[in-house]
C-alpha cells in the first residue's frame, strides 16, 4: 500500500508518454514537421533504432537486455530504500527514472524502435521523446540531490 503513489505515478508517466508517441505517429509520420516555436522548437517524426544520439544503431538485444537489468536493479534499491520522508525526492526520481525506461523499452518491443519527436531546431540537438525527458531529468535530478542533499549514512541500505 505504501508503494501505490510512486507505481501509479509511473504508470501515468509510461501512459503520457505512450500517448505522445501514438500522437506522434498519428500526426506526424509521413507528413512534414510541425513548428511549435518558429526555428527553435519543432515536432517532426523519426524512428531511432539506436540510443541517445543515434548511437548503437540496430542493436536491439543489447537494449533490451541493458534496460531490463537497470530497471531491475533500480527496483532492487527501491525496495531496500527506508521508508521515509528524506527518501521521498530519491523516489520521485526512480519512478521518472523507470518510467522513461519502461516507456522506450515499450517502443523497442512493439517496433523495433523508439519513436522520437521533439527537435530543438534551434541548436540542432537530437530529436527525441517525453521517455527521454524523464530518464534525462531524473539522473540529473538523483546526481543533484545526491551531491547536496543526501548525506553518506542516508545510503547505509547499500
Amino acid at each position: 500500500m505504501k508503494h501505490i503513489k510512486v507505481f501509479a505515478s509511473i504508470l501515468v508517466l509510461i501512459l503520457l508518454d505512450q500517448w505522445s508517441k501514438i500522437w506522434a505517429v498519428s500526426e506526424l509520420k509521413g507528413k512534414d514537421s510541425i513548428q511549435i516555436i518558429k526555428d527553435i522548437l519543432e515536432f517532426q517524426y523519426l524512428e531511432n533504432r539506436g540510443a541517445a544520439f543515434g548511437m548503437f544503431q540496430n542493436k536491439q538485444i543489447f537494449f533490451y537486455v541493458i534496460t531490463i537489468v537497470v530497471v531491475a536493479g533500480l527496483t532492487y534499491y527501491y525496495f531496500k530504500m527506508p521508508d521515509n520522508r528524506r527518501m521521498i525526492p530519491l523516489k520521485i526520481g526512480y519512478a521518472g527514472l523507470f518510467a522513461g525506461a519502461v516507456g522506450n523499452l515499450i517502443d523497442r518491443i512493439m517496433h523495433q524502435y523508439v519513436v522520437d519527436f521533439i527537435y530543438f531546431k534551434w541548436i540542432d540537438f537530437p530529436v527525441f521523446n517525453m521517455a527521454d525527458i524523464y530518464v534525462t531529468v531524473s539522473i540529473g535530478f538523483i546526481a543533484f540531490m545526491i551531491l547536496f542533499y543526501y548525506k553518506e549514512e542516508d545510503f547505509s541500505f547499500i
